[in-house]
C-alpha cells in the first residue's frame, strides 16, 4: 500500500512539473487575471533574460520525468530542488497566496531527497 501511495504522489508531482515546463515553451495555460502586480513585474523581468525561462522549463521537464520512476527519483529531486527553492521564495516574498501549495510541493521534494539520502552519500565522500 505504501509503495502505491508513494508512486501516486511521485506521479502527480512529476506531472505537475512536466506541465509547468511544457507551458514555458507552448504557453497553453492562461495567465490568471488576478495576479499581483509585483508578480507580473517579476515574471516580466525574468522573461527579459532570454535563456532563463527555457532553462527553468527544461529543468522542470527533465526533473519531472526523472521524479516519477523510483529508480531515478533521487536525481529528479535534485534537478527540481533549485526550481522549488525559487518557487517557494517567490511565493513568500511576492505572491503569498500560492504559498500553501508551494510548501506542500517543497515538502514532497525534501521527503524524496531524505528518502533517497543513501544514494547521495558517494557524492560527498
Amino acid at each position: 500500500m505504501k509503495s502505491k501511495i508513494l508512486f501516486v504522489v511521485s506521479l502527480l508531482f512529476g506531472l505537475m512539473f512536466i506541465n509547468a515546463g511544457l507551458n514555458k515553451f507552448f504557453n497553453y495555460m492562461p495567465v490568471p487575471k488576478d495576479m499581483p502586480e509585483s508578480l507580473i513585474k517579476a515574471m516580466t523581468a525574468m522573461m527579459q533574460i532570454g535563456w532563463l525561462m527555457p532553462l527553468v522549463g527544461v529543468a522542470e521537464i527533465v526533473g519531472g520525468i526523472l521524479f516519477i520512476p523510483g529508480k531515478t527519483r533521487a536525481l529528479g529531486a535534485l534537478v527540481i530542488l533549485p526550481v522549488m527553492v525559487g518557487v517557494v521564495l517567490t511565493n513568500i516574498f511576492i505572491a503569498p497566496s500560492g504559498l500553501p501549495i508551494a510548501l506542500v510541493m517543497f515538502a514532497i521534494n525534501i521527503w524524496a531527497i531524505i528518502d533517497n539520502r543513501e544514494k547521495y552519500l558517494p557524492m560527498v565522500r
